[in-house]
């Protein structure tokens, strides 16, 4: 491909609305262009980038017995009425009625289709394992888009779904997948690991990991092991409760004063005692009920533990009326003493407390020598606090590292969530029916594309993995006005293509500084420049992006020269 001849429009200027460097570098790259908020136009360079993506995924889904399809983006709403998400997805699912006033909405996800598909050609466990997939866009309406492709409102998708027999069965699709996403990761040039996640709205009762590539920049804080393989969605991870309950006599309940003090920071200073003295008394309301979740002052609530501990669809902290109307106190004052019309919650940690310090139900006021069991009971003691670096592995009790990751695919086991629903069953071998079980299996095609770009940039722009790069190789030639120049740098760019390297040749009638820059910020793998010692010396200077390794090779070895380099680094990611 000729640079002149490439839609590739590049930016010296950082666009204003761009939030993170993979939204700044493609932007400035010539890969995107922004159509409306959260929905992107990829120019060709970017869209070449997700058809390498997708190829990949292809494959290692092909090799799994994945079979594709094409499923619908226009969903009928009766589908989604049958599995009871139609009222409770929430406002991300775009909604649309055709000409006759039927509903519809636009696909944020296919559990319901595709299961809709397999109850009706589907009849004998004989037909089981299935594992169906397809690549296509998807459609979430993102309250606010941002991050560029990190979170928009239309993005591309491989969603895959397994259906099997039994829990037996889920567990070798599980598998299966598991181990294709590890490949695909690694073949796209990335660093990930795989951690234990929450299923979220997707549901289903089994297990789920979360594939996160690694970047500082990622939205996704994760804890993991050095020691073990255990790691994990802060949201997810698991809380190791390693204190015995404490010796202390249990002192005498008291009232204080405590005018103006509502934050765990103030009171600790106020009553000169560490926070992990405290009980913090959190209100919250979901779509049933007043709940009141206690954590010690030192930790913080884990939002998400409690929402699966309550099995609802909605949590928010109550307002400062509902509060009010609960405790008969103002926010910051709440407690569990003496506490009624609300379900308490209590952390594991909470129960071991003596003497400890929490809200009187008072304002302005505070009780001091509270003791669980003797002051208050609560209705239910879970993990629902958040787990940070440096607590111990709930696997091997090592030390628990943090770090930030970009969640780019998610496996789950969906059991029966949508096969009870919607009604798919199959005849098993003694002619009894039974209920598929069920398997969901995302990657975010383009979310890859940035978190690729995230992990891999510098000040210059886009150091592109080679097995996954727009191009391998650009050729430089330093005056297109010099004609030996050309046609050597010709030659060369022929002969790289006849070898089978993607290369392409900027061939602009630009300053070498402007070619090298726009090389540079696309990312290109390789660098060739055909300049005067090509024809003094017979030499061409390649620059390898990632590291600015310089070689000065012969041109005659050139072309082994850099098909070795391309081979060699696509090889090393290829498990």
């Amino acid at each position: 491909m000729r640079v002149s001849e490439l839609l590739a429009p590049t930016l010296r200027e950082v666009p204003a609305e761009a939030e993170v460097i993979s939204h700044v570098l493609m932007f400035r790259a010539g890969l995107i262009r922004k159509a409306a908020s959260g929905v992107y136009i990829y120019l060709p360079l970017g869209y070449r980038v997700m058809k390498k993506v997708m190829q990949i995924v292809r494959e290692e889904m092909d090799k799994k017995g994945g079979q594709e399809l094409m499923l619908p983006i226009i969903q009928p709403a009766e589908l989604w009425m049958e599995s009871g998400r139609w009222d409770v997805y929430g406002d991300e699912l775009f909604r649309l009625k055709d000409r006759h006033g039927r509903e519809f909405a636009l696909g944020p996800t296919h559990e319901e289709i595709i299961t809709d598909l397999v109850r009706g050609e589907v009849r004998s466990y004989k037909q089981l394992p299935l594992l169906l997939y397809q690549i296509q866009n998807k459609y979430r309406d993102e309250r606010r888009p941002r991050f560029g492709l990190m979170r928009g409102r239309e993005f591309i998708m491989k969603d895959l779904y397994s259906f099997d027999k039994d829990d037996a069965s889920l567990d070798v699709s599980y598998r299966k997948m598991y181990e294709a996403y590890s490949r695909i990761f690694t073949r796209c040039g990335l660093k990930y690991r795989p951690v234990e996640a929450d299923p979220g709205a997707i549901g289903g009762s089994g297990g789920t990991h979360e594939f996160m590539v690694m970047a500082d920049s990622g939205e996704a804080a994760i804890v993991y092991c050095h020691n073990c393989n255990y790691a994990a969605n802060v949201e997810k991870a698991e809380a190791v409760v390693t204190d015995a309950p404490s010796g202390e006599d249990m002192l005498a309940l008291q009232e204080v004063s405590t005018p103006g003090v509502r934050t765990i920071a103030n009171l600790a200073e106020f009553l000169n005692t560490g926070a992990d003295r405290l009980i913090k008394a959190l209100v919250y309301q979901t779509e049933v009920e007043t709940v009141v979740a206690l954590v010690r002052g030192d930790r913080e609530l884990n939002e998400i533990k409690l929402q699966n501990v309550l099995g609802t669809q909605q949590l928010f902290m109550a307002d400062e009326r509902t509060v009010t109307d609960l405790t008969g106190a103002a926010t910051g004052y709440a407690g569990p003493v003496n506490l009624k019309g609300a379900r308490i919650i209590a952390d594991k940690e909470v129960t071991l407390m003596r003497n400890a310090v929490t809200g009187a139900n008072k304002t302005d006021a505070h009780l001091i020598n509270v003791n669980p069991g003797r002051d208050f009971t609560p209705d239910e003691v879970v993990d629902i606090r958040l787990v940070r670096a440096g607590e111990p592995c709930p696997r091997c009790l090592g030390e628990l590292v943090e770090a930030r990751g970009i969640e780019v695919g998610q496996v789950f086991k969906l059991g029966t969530k949508y096969s009870k629903a919607l009604g798919a069953k199959f005849l098993d071998e003694n002619g009894r029916e039974q209920l598929m079980v069920m398997g969901c299996y995302g990657i975010g095609v383009s979310r890859t594309v940035a978190a690729a770009i995230e992990q891999n940039h510098d000040n210059d722009g886009i150091i592109w993995p080679m097995p996954i790069a727009p191009y391998h190789v650009i050729v430089v030639p330093v005056s297109t006005k010099d004609e030996e120049q050309m046609k050597l740098a010709l030659n060369l760019y022929d002969s790289l293509r006849e070898a089978g390297i993607e290369v392409v040749i900027d061939d602009r009638n630009e300053r070498p500084g402007v070619k090298f820059k726009d090389a540079d910020l696309i990312g290109y793998p390789l660098r060739v420049v055909v300049g005067s010692k090509a024809l003094e010396e017979g030499t061409v200077e390649i620059k390898y992006r990632r590291n600015g390794n310089v070689h000065t090779v012969k041109l005659e070895g050139a072309v082994q020269f850099i098909k070795k380099i391309v081979e060699d680094e696509i090889a090393e990611h290829t498990p």
